[in-house]
């Protein structure tokens, strides 16, 4: 996660709960254009606050697209890599927003709220740049509109999320599967409700007006007071998402790393027919990629960085994308291209670390998987 201090950078974009942070004490950097929160308590701290009760978090710095008309689908198909054909009422799936060479504009949330409604979640830097890619590749019978300024977005995460939200809504959360969503009231606001996150636990994300942020911020504290709730920051936000194998744009994907590469087959939907960056893609799959995202774990002592290079045999043959100490599993973790030669589970790799090299393994993902 590359951020600077919130000094150093100008007129900076800052969301409905800023003056709550300040009035927390938390530390405040810039984040993609935005004065965010990067901890209040201390990293781990709120890292195992999340793992073990619940956090919560401010992401409205997020983007929200909304695309409607006849032929909704039809363009939300064409530029995303998943097949949203698949989704019912209610239902999220993860895709990536593709280029026409099968790379990254974005990894997004597809929401359906209905058979010609669609509700898209993007990265905070990249809203402006995912809505004018979306309006470039509009041929479509389909509106397309950037809501971001519309809403403020809360994540409730932990094994505690449920029991601390359920206090504030009628609406019965049990009831919302994992990546599901639907609308209810909390503390009276209209919002909507979906069970999903970016820490590898259960949890909530909840998006409503920007005008009851600091009244939902502080009920939801309250409320979660008995189990510990602590506000939680991008710094433990990057850890929990990094223990659990979840990319992060500018650092696992951007325009340069394909779906394939980037380990996501998974939302790679080539039967669908076309869809932006398709044939390359499926080439791609058809000869297999020459490089695939991979996590490594420190044997010897050291933390493998952002862009350190990955050693086999004294030869460079891939670099660091994201890389820390986890604070929940106590290990050095991090996750790196390598080519695919050298990517087979139990293999032995270097990180250089400034002046030396340090021993690491290749190992299976995700590093942390929350017992359901």
């Amino acid at each position: 996660m590359t951020v600077s201090t919130a000094a150093e950078s100008q007129a900076l974009k800052k969301t409905a709960l800023n003056k709550v942070h300040h009035s927390l004490k938390a530390k405040m950097v810039d984040f993609g254009g935005w004065e965010m929160p990067v901890e209040y308590s201390g990293i781990v701290n709120e890292h195992l606050k999340v793992r073990t009760a619940v956090g919560l978090f401010d992401v409205s710095h997020m983007g929200e697209i909304d695309i409607r008309g006849k032929e909704a689908l039809a363009l939300v198909q064409q530029v995303t890599s998943n097949d949203a054909s698949k989704l019912a009422d209610g239902q999220i799936q993860y895709s990536g927003l593709t280029t026409y060479e099968g790379t990254f504009v974005d990894d997004v949330l597809v929401h359906r709220i209905g058979p010609d409604h669609y509700f898209l979640c993007v990265n905070a830097s990249n809203s402006d740049k995912d809505f004018a890619w979306i309006v470039k590749n509009n041929r479509f019978d389909a509106e397309v509109r950037n809501l971001s300024p519309e809403y403020t977005q809360l994540a409730i995460q932990g094994p505690r999320a449920l029991s601390v939200l359920q206090r504030l809504t009628s609406t019965d959360l049990s009831a919302i599967k994992y990546y599901w969503f639907t609308y209810g009231k909390v503390e009276g606001v209209d919002a909507m409700i979906a069970r999903t996150g970016y820490t590898g636990e259960d949890g909530f994300e909840i998006y409503f007006t920007p005008d009851e942020s600091e009244r939902l911020w502080n009920r939801i504290m309250e409320a979660g007071a008995s189990d510990g709730i602590t506000p939680t920051g991008l710094g433990a936000r990057n850890t929990l998402r990094l223990e659990a194998k979840m990319a992060l744009y500018g650092h696992e994907i951007d325009d340069t790393t394909t779906v394939l590469e980037a380990d996501l087959g998974w939302i790679c939907k080539l039967q669908k027919g076309d869809f932006n960056g398709r044939d390359i893609l499926l080439k791609q799959k058809q000869v297999g990629v020459k490089r695939i995202l991979v996590g490594i774990e420190m044997i010897e002592p050291g933390i493998a960085r952002e862009h350190y290079p990955v050693l086999f045999k004294g030869q460079t043959v891939g670099q660091v994308t994201s890389g820390s100490p986890a604070p929940f599993l106590k290990k050095n973790i991090g996750l790196a291209y390598v080519p695919v030669d050298h990517s087979a589970i139990g293999n032995e790799v270097q990180i250089q670390i400034r002046n030396r090299q340090a021993l690491a393994r290749i190992v299976a993902t995700p590093f942390y998987k929350r017992t359901k």
